[in-house]
């Protein structure tokens, strides 16, 4: 697996996966804001301030997940640490309303199906958000509807993986997926190799948004 950054269908790959989606659009902008910079600096700097993957099992990727939520919108990020510890940084800007919550399941939802298009069999993800985390593992209830159909949009990608396990992991060992979290909340400008997306639309419909559509439909289409 660690071959796919150097294959050449990668980037084909990448490309298929946003057009599949639809509903994003890849936009890199210029350096800008100077309150930004101390981000991008930041991430420029940063290294490998994560878990590493475990030695006995090489064949496993490695992905952190973040969602941030400031004045000028939700923003989610994703990092992915390849068997040879090469990364694929990902910035989302979330340009609809949202809620912290929300902004994470984004971030995993989205790095998932990235995951998917790039052929990733075996998978390490890893939040600081304890309550996510606990959702998606069953191990805690799920009061909203939004969260719901997020964790039921999740359990559709789980028969891709021949192995994935989703663990909480302390802020100080997510820092390169929370900075790209914020460079999407805020907006910033992103250094180079950073791939960035726009979110016009949320990816799932609340159960109660579901149930009027469907009464919404022709009797005929409902059979």
């Amino acid at each position: 697996m660690g071959d796919i950054l150097h294959n050449r269908d990668a980037t084909g790959r990448i490309s298929k996966w946003a057009v599949e989606l639809g509903a994003l659009e890849i936009n890199f902008k210029p350096r800008t804001a100077i309150k930004s910079q101390e981000l991008v600096d930041f991430l420029a700097e940063w290294r490998e301030n994560q878990i590493p993957a475990p030695q006995n099992i090489p064949e496993h990727w490695v992905m952190y997940f973040d969602g941030s939520l400031k004045i000028d919108g939700g923003g989610a990020g994703v990092l992915f640490v390849s068997p040879k510890g090469e990364q694929l940084k990902y910035v989302f800007q979330i340009l609809f309303k949202v809620s912290n919550n929300e902004a994470e399941y984004e971030a995993l939802l989205h790095g998932l199906r990235l995951a998917v298009s790039l052929g990733i069999k075996r998978l390490l993800v890893y939040d600081d958000s304890l309550l996510v985390v606990q959702q998606v593992n069953k191990e805690w209830d799920i009061n909203k509807d939004t969260m719901d159909a997020y964790v039921a949009e999740i359990r559709k990608l789980e028969n891709k993986f021949s192995g994935l396990e989703i663990h909480h992991v302390d802020h100080n060992n997510n820092v390169g997926a929370d900075v790209l979290s914020k460079l999407g909340s805020t907006r910033a400008a992103v250094p180079p190799g950073v791939f960035v997306h726009e979110l016009h639309h949320p990816s799932v419909k609340e159960q109660s948004q579901q149930a009027t559509d469907t009464e919404a439909r022709p009797q005929s289409e409902k059979c």
